[in-house]
């Protein structure tokens, strides 16, 4: 068990968490979810100790091992693989380095003697002999091949050493688990692993993730921060998403009324109240209003954009036609003849490794790049708007929000551009920030906003949910689930992937083309390499502290 008791935690004059009271108990996974800037990274640092409360304490059942993720990738760069897994366990990695170094002695002494029992003893007792093979199942599980076990981190590519820290985590059945983002670079067959290991898992685990359908899969709890305190709900993020949804609807329907119960009494009250018969009467139902409360509901400081991409004109039969499209960067051919037909009920998504493939071919498509040969070509009903993985261009300018929208607005008035702008959560005042100081959440609603102006029946999106808070990504999940024209995107979003496409193409490594009618997970169950080649990777900002 951990608990944090009276918590409170400053950053300046502002408070991130104030008098936070919650219990974590063994046998559940806590999935720690809030609005970007809201503090969740900061907290799992306060339980681990990392960071020292202002206020309050953290308390853990004594005798209790406590391991957290690190994310340093370069700290052990000087260790062997095993001896890294192994340093999950503090206590028995010391007990193993002296052991070797009292039986490495050439003088070896009584004392020597007595004291290698003791540690032998305590060894044992930790199931020191099975530290290695437990350590090895942990590597193997996460992909690690046994060639790596005993090679020197700085062998590692960086998605190796992740997963070797993940193994340090988890090694040696600690009692509580820190975990932050922890498939974040990792290729699905990895993170499949660790679902089934945290769903099997006896003990406390408490996660931040990006990744919705992670966080579906393993978690029995949700914790959620709002208002610098932490609500706990029983369910994963779905259930506390639908039912807080629900909740909110529910609470509107009862205060509207109310609402209205109390503007008839108010009209009561003022019709009759010079009228003597009615007085008494009136005097009850005044009465009954001043007892009548709206519920003293705090609402959620969560903003949910309002995503929704309406085309100008329907689309056509004929959308796009791809011919043999070959390119190479670099001296690298990332696309080779490459052909495809899309249908007008088409939702494509570009899933796989080969990053630089999808951002080509988008590109291509969008008339950014020439391709070195083939052709492809847009249907007459068809017109495209673009969400570019780098925008840096975009906003690259003395521009604010409102004036850098109205460039791309078909209509030329500001109210119509500010509404949509509210739409993305640019209420008032924002309107006027300057586009290059935005960040990188801000600058991915401002490209949301444009592509809604534009009344474009084809969505071209490379990476929209980078940046993005669980929110916003939900959001714009819902938004391309009831768009009504064709989508061409990449996302590691797994369940955004899965909840929107209904044709799957990949890139592979060699340039060559996948393409199956297919759901993302069918398509994932009919290819063992496709897991391998597809890596989560989580982009959000906190911006914390």
């Amino acid at each position: 068990m951990i608990q944090a008791c009276n918590v409170t935690y400053r950053v300046g004059k502002k408070a991130l968490f104030e008098d936070v009271n919650i219990k974590f108990t063994e046998g559940n996974c806590y999935g720690l979810i809030g609005a970007n800037g809201a503090g969740k990274s900061t907290f799992l640092k306060i339980l681990s100790g990392a960071l020292e409360t202002t206020n309050g304490e953290i308390v853990i059942t004594p005798g209790q091992r406590l391991s957290v993720l690190e994310q340093d990738h370069f700290k052990y760069d000087s260790y062997p693989v095993m001896d890294v897994v192994i340093m999950g366990n503090a206590r028995l990695y010391e007990i193993m380095k002296e052991k070797e170094a009292i039986y490495a002695k050439e003088d070896f002494t009584d004392e020597d003697g007595i004291r290698a029992s003791e540690l032998e003893g305590e060894f044992a007792e930790m199931d020191g002999w099975d530290a290695e093979t437990n350590a090895a199942m942990l590597l193997n599980g996460l992909g690690i091949e046994s060639d790596l076990h005993y090679s020197m981190m700085s062998d590692l590519n960086g998605s190796q050493k992740v997963k070797v820290l993940l193994a340090k985590a988890l090694f040696g059945n600690p009692d509580i688990l820190l975990l932050d983002e922890p498939t974040n670079h990792l290729d699905l067959d990895a993170i499949a692993w660790l679902e089934e290991f945290l769903i099997d898992f006896e003990n406390t685990v408490i996660v931040v993730s990006h990744d919705r359908y992670f966080l579906n899969k393993v978690c029995t709890h949700t914790a959620d921060i709002d208002y610098g305190k932490i609500q706990l709900y029983a369910g994963n993020y779905d259930f506390w998403y639908e039912s807080s949804q629900l909740l909110v609807k529910q609470m509107k329907e009862a205060n509207k009324k109310k609402e209205e119960k109390i503007k008839e009494l108010q009209e009561f009250i003022s019709r009759f109240s010079a009228n003597a018969s009615k007085s008494k009467q009136a005097t009850s139902r005044k009465r009954a209003l001043e007892k009548i409360e709206l519920d003293d509901i705090k609402p959620s400081s969560r903003k949910y954009p309002y995503i929704d991409f309406r085309p100008d004109r329907e689309i056509g039969n004929e959308v796009l036609t791809v011919e043999n499209l070959t390119k190479t960067v670099n001296g690298e051919k990332v696309l080779d003849h490459i052909s495809f037909i899309l249908g007008h009920d088409d939702k494509v998504a570009f899933v796989g490794g080969n990053e630089l493939a999808k951002t080509t071919l988008f590109k291509i498509l969008m008339g950014e790049l020439e391709p070195d040969e083939g052709s492809f070509k847009w249907g007459v009903t068809t017109s495209q708007a673009y969400f570019p993985k780098d925008s840096t261009e975009e906003f690259n300018n003395d521009l604010t929000i409102a004036d850098w929208l109205m460039g791309y607005s078909p209509v030329d008035d500001i109210t119509y551009v500010r509404g949509f702008l509210g739409r993305m959560l640019f209420a008032g005042e924002d309107g006027v920030k300057k586009v290059k100081v935005l960040s990188g959440g801000e600058k991915v609603r401002c490209l949301l906003s444009k592509m809604m102006i534009s009344g474009a029946n084809c969505l071209i999106l490379d990476e929209p949910t980078n940046h993005l808070d669980m929110e916003s990504i939900t959001a714009l999940n819902n938004g391309l689930i009831k768009f009504p024209g064709v989508e061409l995107f990449a996302c590691h979003d797994h369940q955004f992937v899965q909840t929107t496409a209904n044709r799957i193409m990949e890139i592979l490594p060699n340039g060559t083309l996948v393409d199956k009618i297919t759901t993302y997970d069918e398509y994932l169950a009919s290819d063992e390499m496709a897991r391998k080649r597809t890596v989560y990777t989580a982009n959000a900002e906190e911006d914390e502290a």
